[in-house]
């Protein structure tokens, strides 16, 4: 089986030299993102709107190209949960296309004040937002991350540099030639939105070391992938993190909708970072509720890793049972499989998720207004979810439009990242004359 990483691939020569393909590609969008970042909604909203057009007048093209990745994939023996996330249909395609226009629907946060005042002495003090300048994107095998970073990005004002894993490489090369051809057409310059050339770790080193032509880097995949560019890239990184997602079921839970809430954050969509990998339960219900759930997640494929506590319920279910050991409380499965614990109390769930959590999405069920307040004050997750699945951890499904990650980290941004998100901040000080 190949690997799906930008950061995994085979090594191409001449990409170190100051005028390689990569400098300049970085190059001409730094030219591009000073074009775009004066201009007003309405010129942004109508590139938008023709990407969105495009990508259905071209879909055929772009699902042939997309075939092609995804006959490599299988001939490689990639996992079917990895060729979910790399195939595209007419129908995503569609959605996709949706998404953008949503994008443009939203309200532009380039200049935006967030906050101002006149001081004492007279002068007029404004915080505004900006665009982040060039946003370069390092992804795996999601060719949907193409589209939804490049709209995010031009719709705040950034140009964009997408870098993606060989995978998805005629994938993303008919999606970027779909997009710079819209926007082209819709008078905004094409290099605001650029495939990074080459397939080799060195393209990718070089564009984490394009300090001061690239602004920022922000990373989307595996552990492996974000950890290698938080650690090496000298540009400045927004960490998306893996998603080891807990459902807690309280003792006080509705047992019909916890039964809900676990089989949809975990078998809705299992190849997703938003997905439940851990599943606790509170001792004082396992008897009641653990026999539910097992069969339920049994009849939708789920595999459950248990511990001690949770393998006696398996004589007489339906589930397809394994014994848990260290490695599957930290593990991030993407896949049908789920781990489970037994816990002797609220205060015992937030230790175990405190101590393996990835910092995503965790989900408490209860019925008890005090143990869900408790469960929010001290769980320290970007996301918190009551009586509802970790899937919603989603800009579109928060209402933000397509993302373009969710940050696991504290500065900047944190959680689903949205198109303020991709802005910083400038003051604008105006006076009559003042000195000091």
């Amino acid at each position: 089986m190949t690997s799906h990483s930008p950061l995994a691939d085979t090594t191409d020569a001449d990409t170190t030299a100051s005028g390689s393909p990569v400098v300049l590609t970085a190059r001409r969008a730094r030219a591009a993102a000073d074009a775009i970042a004066p201009l007003p909604r309405s010129v942004k909203d109508a590139a938008l709107l023709a990407v969105a057009d495009a990508l259905e007048a071209r879909t055929d093209e772009i699902v042939e190209a997309n075939a092609k990745d995804v006959a490599k994939a299988r001939a490689a023996g990639t996992s079917e949960t990895v060729i979910d996330r790399l195939t595209l249909t007419a129908e995503r395609v569609a959605a996709i296309a949706s998404d953008v226009r949503d994008v443009a629907g939203l309200p532009d946060p380039v200049g935006e004040v967030v906050r101002g005042s006149t001081l004492p002495n007279g002068i007029d003090l404004r915080q505004v937002r900006v665009p982040l300048g060039v946003v370069g994107i390092i992804y795996e095998a999601r060719p949907n991350v193409t589209v939804d970073a490049a709209a995010l990005c031009l719709k705040s004002g950034n140009a964009v540099l997408l870098r993606g894993s060989s995978s998805a490489y005629a994938s993303n090369t008919a999606l970027v030639g779909v997009l710079r051809d819209a926007i082209a057409g819709a008078d905004l310059p094409a290099d605001a939105v650029q495939l990074v050339p080459g397939e080799s770790r060195d393209s990718v080193r070089e564009l984490m070391r394009a300090r001061g032509l690239v602004d920022v880097l922000i990373p989307r995949g595996g552990a492996s992938l974000i950890r290698t560019v938080v650690e090496e890239s000298t540009v400045p990184v927004i960490e998306t993190g893996t998603g080891n997602c807990h459902v807690y079921v309280d003792a006080e839970a509705d047992l019909d909708m916890a039964v809900d809430i676990l089989v949809n954050s975990k078998a809705q969509r299992p190849s997703v970072c938003n997905a439940a990998e851990t599943l606790l339960v509170h001792q004082d219900i396992a008897d009641a509720f653990l026999p539910r759930a097992l069969d339920a997640l049994a009849e939708a494929g789920v595999t459950v890793h248990g511990d001690e506590r949770v393998l006696p319920y398996a004589e007489g279910s339906k589930a397809a049972f394994v014994a848990a050991t260290e490695d599957d409380w930290e593990a991030e499965y993407l896949s049908y499989d789920i781990a489970a614990a037994v816990v002797d109390s609220l205060d015992g769930a937030v230790t175990h998720i405190r101590r393996w959590t990835s910092g995503h999405t965790e989900a408490i069920v209860t019925t008890s207004q005090a143990a869900a307040r408790r469960f929010t004050q001290l769980v320290d997750s970007t996301t918190v979810a009551v009586n509802a699945s970790t899937r919603f951890t989603d800009g579109g499904q928060f209402g933000f439009g397509a993302e373009i990650g969710i940050s696991t980290q504290k500065l900047h941004a944190r959680g689903p990242m949205g198109l303020p998100e991709l802005t910083s901040t400038k003051y604008i000080v105006t006076g009559d004359g003042h000195t000091r």
